[in-house]
């Protein structure tokens, strides 16, 4: 048998959000779009800050489950940018759904959040990370999203 694979630490985002600009019901589902406004980044041994004009295109498929596509870019302290696009599946009770969708402040354990994160970059130094696989986990708080991404090994 194969083994599994390990789960390296990249980095932990903290990516800032605007309030949802609501679409509504589509053909496909609820539409949202949310604004990224800034935030953090925190490598190891490297550090940026997420700038602003990124944006998560939502779709709630149904009362449980949410379809997620951020498009944004960091800037590490040394000046190269990575263009990061996140795909990523948030399931809740409809409850639960209700109360972020409300940018009420919920439980992190309640929800099932999981990304897998694709970056470019044209820095020499960072040309790797467009050659491996990452996931991820997040934490939807009213005014940020918190992720810890992780290199597949």
């Amino acid at each position: 048998m194969i083994q599994a694979p390990e789960l390296k630490h990249f980095v932990t985002l903290y990516v800032e959000v605007a309030p949802p600009q609501e679409i509504g019901v589509s053909l496909h589902g609820e539409r949202r779009v949310i604004p990224i406004t800034g935030g953090t980044a925190k490598g190891h041994g490297w550090q940026g800050k997420v700038l602003p004009g990124g944006a998560d295109y939502q779709l709630i498929l149904t009362p449980r489950m949410a379809h997620l596509d951020a498009h944004y870019v960091i800037e590490l302290d040394e000046g190269e940018r990575i263009y990061i696009h996140n795909k990523a599946l948030r399931v809740a009770t409809a409850d639960v759904t209700n109360k972020l969708k409300q940018g009420i402040p919920v439980d992190p354990e309640c929800i099932y959040f999981r990304c897998t994160p694709v970056f470019e970059t044209s820095a020499p130094n960072l040309q790797w990370i467009t050659e491996r696989v990452f996931i991820g986990t997040g934490i939807r708080r009213p005014d940020l999203v918190e992720l810890q991404i992780f290199e597949v090994l």
